[in-house]
């Protein structure tokens, strides 16, 4: 079926477009190709591509593809062969104490894919007949879009639906000195890589790539504001992390506060609010980032916003504007390229599909690229705990992995299985360790289907594999009675 046809004649003639989309990230594209695929006439504008973002400069692919996922994961990559090459040397490979590192060749090598995968973008757009424009785009009015193209002259165009998909930007700390610093978007493209390193922040991002600068030889200090890294997740894999990060040799600074940036002879000075003085070639600001609404012109078209600036939708992705809708990172719900690529979907569905579709927030894995990666599906043992009614059972496994014991690497793989003493049924999965996040994706599948633990119990392990330990923990580590608190074994 045409899903045009839900559409009046002469709606869709009064209108340029059946949707225009602001934002050509993950979830802009996605819901703009899939509204397309179901016959809607479909155009987006995206900035002008450039590696690193500002008001006036973006790309077709967003930031998880130009200045965020990909190129992360390929220097995480880059980062792991630091410690590979050193385990190597037990497994009979004989190399030099002097291994050389060329940042450079790395660089052009990541900026010539995340350049490859921009034209992919378009391309795909293109395909599917939607309209692309290079500018930037706001809302003039409920059905009415200006885009402000490169050399400065403004279309205006109208449509039925108008979707809101410029994702979010990575903020600075508001300290003196904050202008010394920088944020993921240029730590992925320095000219050279620094000697000494201070990442403030305790996130995917700030453990990400203080892994990365470590395992390419870097001095590196991670300073956070709490006890324990990744706020958030499950507090035993938290602890894991942290023990990890210090037996690779970065310097830990818990429940501390940079409070002052200078720039010296010798590098930055960096104040923290312990009186401390450390000194960096680089700083890194890893604090959080902000929705990209302010200048869209929201107020004037009176769609609402929370104290962040996260544009407020309801369950379908809906603004209080009945023609305007808004997905991914713009939104502040689940900031994860995956969930935006689920937004936008449904928002598609529900629009021009004739199958109005709620995303669905729940088991949804995710994974942090430290080195050894944190991944993890379903709920933390504290949150399974807090919405129990009734007892909860903990499973671990803390092992040395194969690799490691060749290699002498002292660093532990550790599993856990949360389950439901009255039904049995698994509500978490936590990894730390070599490919935890291939792992995952797997469980991820068993836990939506509801897998019960002995379901897991019944499956036939692949051996030798570390995966195989999540369906062979047989004794419980610990039970939790309702109404109690959490206690680990680390």
């Amino acid at each position: 079926m045409d899903s045009r046809k839900m559409l009046s004649e002469d709606q869709v003639a009064n209108f340029d477009f059946d949707l225009f989309v602001i934002g050509g990230g993950s979830g802009g594209v996605r819901a703009s190709r899939f509204s397309a695929n179901f016959g809607a006439k479909v155009a987006i504008c995206e900035l002008p591509y450039h590696p690193i973002s500002s008001e006036k400069q973006g790309g077709f692919g967003g930031t998880c593809v130009i200045r965020g996922c990909v190129p992360k994961k390929i220097l995480v990559y880059g980062g792991s062969y630091g410690g590979d090459l050193e385990d190597a040397r037990n497994f009979g490979w004989e190399l030099s104490e002097k291994i050389d590192f060329n940042w450079k060749k790395l660089l052009q090598k990541k900026t010539d894919e995340i350049t490859r995968l921009n034209g992919v973008y378009k391309r795909l757009l293109s395909s599917a007949g939607v309209k692309t424009f290079e500018g930037e785009g706001k809302i003039i009015g409920p059905n009415e879009v200006e885009v402000t193209q490169i050399d400065g002259t403004k279309l205006t165009y109208t449509a039925k639906h108008i979707l809101i998909a410029t994702g979010s930007r990575a903020q600075r700390l508001n300290i003196p000195g904050q202008e010394l610093g920088i944020t993921s978007d240029e730590a992925l493209s320095l000219e050279e890589i620094p000697k000494r390193v201070i990442v403030n922040g305790a996130g995917y991002i700030a453990v990400e790539f203080a892994s990365i600068w470590r395992g390419m030889g870097s001095e590196v200090h991670l300073v956070y504001r709490k006890d324990l890294p990744l706020r958030g997740f499950d507090e035993e894999m938290r602890a894991v992390v942290a023990k990890n990060l210090e037996g690779r040799g970065i310097i830990l600074h818990p429940g501390t506060n940079l409070t002052q940036l200078t720039k010296t002879e010798d590098g930055i000075k960096v104040i923290t609010d312990h009186g401390e003085e450390l000194m960096a070639d680089t700083v890194l600001f890893a604090t959080g980032r902000a929705p990209n609404s302010k200048r869209l012109n929201l107020e004037a078209v009176g769609v609402e916003v929370d104290k962040i600036g996260a544009i407020k939708v309801d369950e379908y992705s809906r603004t209080n504007v009945p023609s305007i809708w808004a997905i991914g990172d713009v939104t502040n719900r689940m900031n994860l390229t995956p969930v935006a690529l689920m937004e936008g979907s449904y928002f598609a569905n529900t629009v021009f599909g004739n199958k109005p579709s709620k995303p669905d927030y729940s088991n949804i894995p995710c994974a942090v690229f430290c080195i050894p990666p944190l991944s993890c599906v379903g709920l933390s043992e504290e949150q399974a705990v807090e919405k129990a009614k009734g007892d909860v059972l903990i499973f671990t496994s803390s092992f040395n992995p194969m690799k490691n014991t060749i290699s002498g690497r002292q660093e532990k793989t550790v599993m856990k299985l949360v389950v439901d003493a009255a039904t049995d049924k698994v509500l978490g999965a936590s990894m730390c360790g070599p490919d935890a996040p291939e792992i995952m994706q797997g469980i991820a599948i068993a836990l939506k289907c509801g897998a019960t633990k002995a379901q897991f119990d019944t499956t036939v392990g692949i051996h030798p594999s570390a995966a195989e330990e999540f369906v062979t923990m047989r004794s419980v580590t610990r039970r939790i009675p309702v109404g109690t608190t959490p206690k680990t074994n680390l």
